[in-house]
């Protein structure tokens, strides 16, 4: 630990302490939801630890903890960095480096993997949705800003970074070692399946980058040109893009009807309703997610599925449709946060609830292990094998959406 980063937490510990104290005495009295009882209390604990704790504490790590867990505790994706970890976040916006292709959050004080992009470093060395990183080049992620851990990750093409990893149903963490990668944008694609009782047009969506809603309506025009009677969207796996896009997807179905809204504690409501002339198709649709389907993927699931536009197959989504920004600090550090998140049109928060499919993975794999004639399947979703996609062939043998009337 630096001297200017023992300064910080040295200062913004005694920020924290003076603030407290302040708060216990404004706190007597108060009501109890109110946030200076509340500092109160948590002066009260501080000064308990620091008197009768076992041993003598370090409050520089017991503030920082503090601040981690507060933040986690509202939003997994939320992030504290000090006046130099912010500046190193900054730049790296400006020049974006290789990365390993990990999207992360926080759960229970560590990093935690929503998913790995199909075909990066992190994809192809099995790490997946639910796996906790322990360490990253042999530094512990407890407590661990999570977008100084996104800047670990960072580096040159062709430099390793080393991770610890922890798995359900084993008991030591698992070490692995990756070459950091310049990642490319996977594109949109389309297929036609002619294998089900009717052809059926499947686009596959890696991810909802700006501009990516109008790559999805080429390859419905196409799809449709073939002779496609219903369309799949395969958003699994797809966790970029900003809600906005989502919002665009979703309209290219939608003719009429509430998308989704946005709203937050001094955001007022903003509503996003479907544009008959930004729909370019009518078919029968199914929506394919799974755990690491978030963010603009979800925004436009949840749209569909709410307004019967479409069924929705596999499993429950992440949760994690928000809009975020960092709100700076007079010491120059920032507290990077949601400000606002998306609600589906049946008023559900999409951060909160994740978007539930109509037909369950757990179903369909039921189902798959009864059945005994099943078609092959020619469009496997990424790192999948061929013939291997319950979800998939469970949405050409049996769809559960409608045609728009």
């Amino acid at each position: 630990m630096n001297r200017r980063f023992q300064f910080a937490v040295v200062a913004s510990s005694t920020c924290l302490v003076l603030l407290l104290l302040f708060g216990a005495v404004r706190g007597h009295g108060a009501p109890p939801d109110n946030p200076y009882t509340q500092l109160g209390v948590y002066s009260e604990v501080l000064s308990r630890i620091k008197a009768d704790y076992v041993e003598e504490p370090d409050i520089n790590a017991v503030t920082l903890g503090a601040i981690n867990g507060m933040l986690e505790s509202i939003d997994p994706f939320a992030s504290y960095l000090n006046a130099d970890q912010y500046k190193q976040y900054l730049e790296s916006k400006k020049s974006p480096k290789a990365d390993v292709g990990l999207y992360l959050s926080r759960r229970f004080g560590y990093m935690t993997i929503v998913d790995a992009a199909p075909g990066s470093p992190a994809a192809k060395a099995g790490l997946t949705t639910g796996d906790v990183i322990e360490t990253i080049n042999n530094v512990s992620t407890r407590d661990m800003p999570l977008a100084f851990a996104g800047l670990l990750l960072e580096g040159q093409a062709g430099t390793q970074v080393e991770l610890s990893v922890l798995r359900t149903r084993q008991t030591d963490p698992q070490k692995f070692s990756l070459v950091r990668a310049q990642l490319s944008e996977q594109p949109v694609t389309g297929q036609l399946n002619t294998g089900a009782q009717e052809a059926v047009g499947v686009i596959t969506v890696p991810a909802l980058q700006d501009g990516r809603a109008k790559d999805i309506a080429a390859r419905i025009a196409d799809l449709e040109k073939q002779g496609a009677k219903r369309l799949i969207l395969d958003l699994r796996h797809c966790y970029t893009g900003s809600g906005e896009e989502g919002v665009a997807v979703a309209n290219l179905f939608m003719d009429k009807g509430l998308i989704a809204y946005l709203q937050g504690q001094r955001m007022s409501r903003q509503d996003f309703q479907a544009s008959a002339s930004k729909a370019v198709t009518k078919l029968p649709l199914e929506v394919l997610v799974d755990r690491g389907t978030a963010g603009a993927a979800e925004v436009a699931a949840a749209a569909l599925l709410d307004s019967k536009r479409a069924g929705v197959i596999g499993e429950r989504t992440y949760g994690d449709a928000a809009l975020r920004k960092a709100v700076t600090l007079d010491d120059g550090s920032a507290v990077i946060l949601s400000v606002a998140k998306y609600y589906s049109p049946s008023g559900k928060a999409i951060q909160d609830t994740g978007v539930t499919p109509t037909v369950l993975q757990a179903e369909v794999d039921a189902a798959d292990a009864d059945a005994d004639d099943v078609p092959n399947v020619v469009v496997p979703p990424p790192e999948s094998k061929p013939g291997d996609d319950n979800i998939l062939k469970r949405a050409l043998q049996s769809p559960t959406a409608q045609p728009v009337k």
